[in-house]
């Protein structure tokens, strides 16, 4: 990987279909394997070891590596590469693994043991580089995409959450359906940092969980990551408006970035609560704060300039839009009276957590910050194209979650690297000098 000083800190658009060897055997020495190898020496016990089981996981995790789209493409370029064979751990003499070996090894990797070692080797690797990259995962957003999957024939061999079969609605402006989705598999549920799409927590559900029940477990995830109060947004689509979930980010100072769903059916608009009919303020369903000018012979509705969140109140502070932004209103004299700084309007964001977030819906600062939540996309698309999450084959519960952790493993190892890679100036042979964030990471690896 050859990046530039210009190329942002995670540069993704420089990976490389086939990694050289060098970058491979680095990725290899980068993962922290120790403690799940011995857990796997460990289940092996004392039979044969034809297959070495730090070969095999080398192995397994070289497929994902160079992007093969089988195991048997992985182990035939095994045989014809005999540089790639010493970079895996396979000794002059030694025998390249069968696919069958392969196979009983991504079965004994998916044991649910065996999976909350690789979580915790994806957390130590996100945590390191965390610390490393002082703005990651600031803002975070968060979505689900569908994988397809085959479950076991016998359901009682794993306590792992089998496949099930999940129907999505995509809906236009006026509540028709346009388009219908459906699959038989489970969901991956990602928190990704908006800046740098790097995934930070994830989870594997069937495929009819819903969204907001598995937030405050990825929350947990990225807590055991992120220093204490580095999240300060989080942007999700309409699948996490639920009250329940603005309460959870609202304890965790957290200011929520969420479309609002539609609920209300034969009304547009309410009193503000607090104000009678003579305060003409109002607001609409997503929150929107609007007041109206009653002194025309036709009222008129104007949307009331917003002027900040105040924390020490909790209140969302919003001003006489015509005062605000300088042009003459009719009601000007009945609002605002004598105040030079007009009509004011204060409004506890306590009263609805979903309607009154501090980030307002339909203002400059939520439209901007809600669009980083296509980060979160662009993750989902990497993992399930380029390294073929999604590519169906996969058949059990065990082996689809071994394949999906090595999936995260694997970004999370590129990650690192693409952060902590030397940069080049132009055409210059020569890299630059290492950077602080290199420094940290190579710090952090050795200490391990």
């Amino acid at each position: 990987m050859r990046i530039l000083t210009t190329d942002h800190l995670f540069a993704w658009n420089r990976l490389e279909d086939c990694p050289s060897l060098a970058v491979i055997k680095q990725m290899l020495d980068l993962i922290p394997d120790g403690p799940l190898l011995k857990a796997l020496r460990d289940c092996r016990g004392h039979g044969r070891n034809d297959c070495p089981v730090h070969v095999a996981w080398r192995t397994h995790l070289v497929r994902y590596m160079l992007r093969h789209p089988t195991m048997d493409a992985a182990l035939a370029e095994l045989q014809r590469n005999p540089a790639l064979r010493e970079v895996v751990g396979l000794e002059v003499g030694m025998k390249v693994p069968q696919a069958w070996n392969m196979s009983r090894f991504l079965e004994t990797l998916g044991r649910p043991e065996h999976l909350a070692l690789m979580s915790d080797m994806f957390e130590q690797m996100a945590r390191n580089l965390a610390l490393a990259v002082p703005e990651l995962g600031c803002n975070l957003a968060g979505d689900s995409s569908a994988l397809s999957a085959r479950g076991d024939r016998d359901a009682t061999k794993t306590s792992l959450p089998q496949p099930d079969g999940a129907k999505k609605q995509y809906l236009d402006d006026k509540g028709n359906v346009v388009r219908i989705f459906e699959w038989f598999g489970y969901k991956f549920h990602l928190l990704v940092d908006v800046k740098h799409e790097v995934v930070l927590a994830f989870e594997v559900t069937p495929a009819t969980t819903a969204d907001c029940s598995v937030i405050p477990s990825l929350l947990k995830k990225s807590d055991r990551v992120l220093p204490l109060g580095r999240v300060k947004t989080l942007a999700y689509d309409k699948a996490a408006d639920g009250g329940d979930v603005h309460r959870l980010l609202s304890q965790a100072c957290i200011k929520p970035l969420i479309e609002i769903r539609n609920q209300w059916k034969d009304q547009t608009e309410q009193l503000l609560p607090g104000h009678d009919g003579n305060s003409n303020v109002v607001h609409d369903e997503a929150g929107t704060i609007y007041c109206y000018d009653n002194v025309s012979l036709t009222p008129v509705k104007h949307k009331m300039g917003f002027m900040g969140y105040e924390k020490s109140r909790g209140t969302l502070k919003y001003r006489c839009p015509a005062r605000h932004e300088g042009w003459p209103c009719p009601s000007d004299k009945k609002c605002n009276g004598n105040s030079c700084y007009g009509k004011t309007v204060r409004v506890k964001c306590k009263l609805d957590l979903r309607r009154f977030p501090p980030i307002p819906r339909g203002t400059q600062e939520f439209e901007k910050r809600y669009d980083g939540r296509t980060a979160v996309e662009r993750a989902n698309a990497r993992l399930k194209l380029f390294w073929g999450a999604d590519d169906g084959n996969v058949t059990g519960a065990a082996r689809f979650h071994a394949h999906l952790h090595t999936i995260l493993l694997v970004h999370i190892g590129f990650a690192t690297l693409l952060a902590g890679a030397p940069r080049y100036e132009g055409r210059s042979l020569s890299p630059v000098r290492l950077s602080v964030i290199t420094k940290r990471l190579q710090e952090a690896h050795h200490s391990e």
